[in-house]
């Protein structure tokens, strides 16, 4: 299985000491998707991934440029120089964009609000 969430968290013991069992097994609809990994590059690279009831997304596999809001509101697309920040510090070293990381472009520091894996496109703001 590529990832399953909802781990065992609980006692494994009641307060009467009898044992916990599992609720149900793991089922097919509850898995999640492959990790995109976006990486910063030269040229974008989209994929089309199936998705559930034959749904087609798109998920964003190399991102050169971002979506930039601006103070006054309106949108620019520059070009993403290098990964800043990230909640994961493998990911800076990696270069993999995710949600909340911070990007150098020609802007300045652009803060990514967006899932790019999944939405298939980079947006963020200034910071």
């Amino acid at each position: 299985m590529e990832q399953y969430h909802r781990p065992h968290d609980k006692k494994v013991k009641s307060g009467t000491g009898g044992r916990r069992r599992k609720f149900r097994d793991k089922k097919t609809a509850h898995l999640g998707g492959v990790f995109a990994a976006t990486k910063v590059a030269d040229k974008d690279l989209k994929v089309e991934v199936r998705g559930r009831g034959g749904s087609m997304g798109i998920k964003l596999k190399k991102a050169s440029k971002v979506n930039v809001v601006l103070k006054d509101g309106k949108m620019k697309s520059v070009g993403i120089k290098r990964l800043l920040e990230s909640h994961n510090p493998e990911y800076v070293r990696m270069n993999i964009i995710t949600r909340g990381a911070v990007v150098e472009t020609e802007l300045g520091k652009v803060r990514i609000t967006n899932r790019v894996g999944q939405d298939g496109v980079v947006n963020g703001v200034v910071v």
